[in-house]
């Protein structure tokens, strides 16, 4: 299952590990680390970045949407899915 993290970029839902705010400290180190690493993956389109998504292969993922707007969007394709197995 796919989740459009926004502007057309989609995730594999079973890769995500977390959705974080991206204004702590911990979290810009994190995204300054994956950079060094090649591990960090921009879909802001250039757009101030609102999430950062961590998987499972480490990889680090910031998204223009708002963490409540990806967690809508997860909770409504699970709704989908429950009610059309």
């Amino acid at each position: 299952m796919l989740v459009n993290i926004g502007f057309g970029n989609l995730i594999a839902l079973s890769r995500i590990v977390a959705i974080v705010n991206p204004g702590s400290s911990p979290m810009k180190r994190m995204k300054d680390e994956a950079k060094k690493q090649g591990k960090l993956i921009d879909a802001t389109e250039g757009r101030k970045t609102r999430a950062i998504i961590v998987t499972d292969s480490d990889h680090i993922i910031l998204s223009a949407l708002q963490v409540d707007t990806i967690l809508q969007r997860i909770n409504e394709m699970k709704r989908i899915e429950y009610e059309n197995p």
